[in-house]
């Protein structure tokens, strides 16, 4: 099976679908808890982020599973990626670039490995040029 070019669509496609992830798991919580013992948690509860992590390999496993691979990585890395900086660039701090580059970090290599195991799970070739994938019984 020949593999697929990279086509800017599926891209756009699944940065917009992380994108919107983001803003619906984690977009609309914005305050710091101020606790009775003056510690502060927030601005995301556990849930939140659970939420989105389980909702990301959805888009990803089926971008793949078409033999696009590479833009279910960088679509996906992207979105959340922009999404996590526009969220968190108002800290004057400007620490939140480590934050965002750990985000960056994490999803690739989550998104990567993935996509890595749909590709080889499906023999479909997307990482691997133009080589046929293995026998199938």
């Amino acid at each position: 099976m020949r593999r697929k070019p990279l086509s800017p669509a599926p891209v756009l496609m699944l940065f917009l679908v992380a994108a919107a992830a983001w803003a619906a798991w984690l977009g609309w919580d914005q305050h710091r808890d101020v606790h009775p013992d003056g510690s502060v948690t927030g601005p995301y509860e556990a849930w939140q982020v659970i939420g989105l992590v389980l909702t990301l390999p959805a888009p990803v496993y089926w971008a793949a599973s078409r033999q696009h691979a590479v833009s279910a990585v960088l679509g996906t890395t992207a979105g959340v990626t922009a999404a996590a900086w526009y969220d968190w660039s108002d800290d004057s701090s400007g620490l939140f670039v480590i934050g965002v580059g750990l985000v960056m970090t994490a999803c690739l290599l989550a998104t990567s490995a993935l996509s890595a195991v749909v590709v080889v799970q499906r023999g479909s070739g997307g990482f691997r040029g133009d080589r046929p994938g293995p026998p199938r019984p």
